[in-house]
């Protein structure tokens, strides 16, 4: 998806992005403070699951494979069935909103409308839906670094994950990586455009 990246100059911005593979998108997510049991291995399945989707649908523009008809209209009946399912889901659940954010395997920097009501070293969950198209989430644990009143009358809000189980953490990896491999083939497609 399209957006505008806002760069921060902010100690909490180096101590979360700096040397880190990291990517910037607008994507469902929210903070809530307080801690509960978290299932890691669901966020780590449902990544993994993701990355054999997108695998197998060529999401990449360099490494799309063709695909034949039958097999388009079966993905296309798929995903019709997966966004109604996502929209039922929906009606029964708050939705998260749609947040611009950066992230990186340390954390992520939400820039959300308003302050959130926490305090730097407030523990709690970050909700995140890692894909438009899907409309199943992660959790994540994390810890607010800190909150600033930001450009563009956003709060920038710095949240570093903990204690990520090691499949869970690799799962992120390989995600942002993704991520990152398409943010960089879409900006050559928009080079190329003009």
């Amino acid at each position: 998806m399209p957006h505008s990246i806002i760069l921060v100059e902010h100690p909490a911005e180096h101590a979360l992005f700096e040397g880190a593979l990291t990517c910037d998108a607008v994507l469902p997510a929210r903070f809530d403070a307080g801690r509960r049991a978290l299932m890691q291995a669901t966020s780590e399945a449902l990544l993994k699951g993701l990355a054999i989707a997108e695998d197998v649908s060529g999401d990449d523009p360099e490494e799309r494979k063709e695909a034949t008809p039958s097999q388009q209209r079966i993905e296309a009946k798929l995903d019709l069935v997966l966004s109604l399912l996502g929209r039922l889901a929906r009606r029964h659940e708050d939705a998260l909103p749609v947040t611009a954010l950066r992230w990186s395997h340390r954390g992520l920097r939400l820039d959300v409308a308003t302050p959130l009501p926490v305090a730097n070293g407030t523990n709690g969950i970050v909700t995140v839906q890692p894909a438009a198209w899907l409309s199943d989430q992660i959790e994540l644990p994390a810890t607010v670094l800190d909150q600033v009143e930001g450009s563009q009358g956003l709060q920038h809000v710095w949240l570093q994950f903990d204690a990520l189980n090691a499949g869970l953490a690799e799962a992120m990896d390989r995600h942002l990586f993704r991520l990152h491999r398409r943010q960089i083939a879409e900006a050559r497609q928009l080079a190329d455009r003009t």
